[in-house]
């Protein structure tokens, strides 16, 4: 079997190795692969591997020998599954191998924006505490969790993570989903509930149609003043001119997110720069533990093909 893994560099930086495939066939490995590469590259696999590099049916059906796709990731709307499905190609993802890991940097972008431990130390760095007169000082308000309510909009695997954690703070924890749930953490609620009373909004929902700019200037509008939003779902989720008017007047308390609605930003994106706003380059999924499973999975589901027992297939 000739495999060929597209764009691995994000996913193993060629710090885990992908010997589990190598013992499957004959792995070529490439870290980018730009779009007029892909054919070309692509035209002997019959396994092929990929994360952010475009499937389209222009590109797949070029591709006469795959068999299988394999994706770097749990979103698939990079290939074309019309297509694939027509066809019989599988397409197989890597469904919650990040969970604890996003879960644990949404967490952490609330801490900063309740306590500003980066903007304190960077503070004292600059040695602002040595021309202190006093014993301690403060950059910004300083916000005590616990008592305080946080609302999650989507209650998938990762919000439900989120959600345990944030009621060990001592947070009055809400949910909203589009279908029904009950749980034992989180009191399920509408939108313009979570609006009203949160003072922390965390965004979990996928993207689609219904939650392109879900979080907009009337949503905003909504929102108690000082709110402070967390996302670490997808850019496109949040209107960014928006946000940033929000965030210029105050309205928003602070923005914390791990996705911005184009990835890499452009220089003059709204939300580089704006007050009060902390933004991480999609971080979230990416710890070596989450890497690690991320990598099993992949060579798991390349077997169960193998096998004849396709796993993880998207349609």
């Amino acid at each position: 079997m000739n495999i060929v893994i597209l764009d691995g560099y994000t996913t193993d930086e060629r710090e885990l190795g992908w010997q589990g495939l190598e013992e499957l066939g004959e792995v070529t490995y490439y870290e980018r692969t730009s779009p007029c590469d892909v054919v070309n590259r692509a035209k002997n696999a019959d396994i092929l591997i990929s994360n952010k590099v475009i499937l389209s049916r222009e590109v797949l059906c070029q591709l006469d020998k795959l068999k299988y796709i394999g994706l770097l990731s749990t979103g698939f709307n990079v290939v074309d599954l019309e297509y694939a499905k027509e066809k019989n190609i599988p397409v197989c993802n890597i469904p919650n191998y990040s969970t604890k890991s996003v879960a644990q940097l949404t967490i952490a972008l609330i801490l900063e924006l309740a306590m500003g431990v980066g903007r304190h130390a960077a503070s004292v760095n600059g040695g602002d505490w040595c021309r202190c007169k006093d014993f301690c000082y403060r950059v910004q308000d300083i916000t005590e969790l616990d008592g305080k309510t946080i609302g999650l909009i989507g209650y998938g695997a990762i919000a439900k993570e989120v959600a345990k954690i944030a009621s060990a703070f001592g947070m009055k924890v809400l949910a909203y989903r589009r279908s029904a749930f009950s749980d034992s953490i989180a009191k399920a609620t509408s939108l313009e509930e979570i609006y009203r009373q949160s003072d922390v909004i965390s965004l979990h929902c996928p993207m689609n149609k219904d939650s392109d700019r879900l979080i907009d200037k009337i949503a905003i509008s909504k929102m108690k003043d000082g709110v402070l939003l967390i996302n670490t779902a997808r850019g496109g989720v949040v209107d960014e001119g928006a946000l940033r008017e929000g965030l210029d007047s105050g309205r928003i308390g602070g923005y914390a997110a791990d996705v911005l609605s184009t990835e890499p930003p452009t220089a003059d994106n709204r939300l580089i720069g704006a007050p009060n706003c902390y933004i991480t380059p999609h971080i979230a999924w990416a710890s070596r533990e989450a890497r690690e499973r991320l990598i099993s999975i992949a060579v798991s589901n390349v077997k169960g093909f193998l096998a004849g027992k396709v796993q993880n297939c998207v349609y």
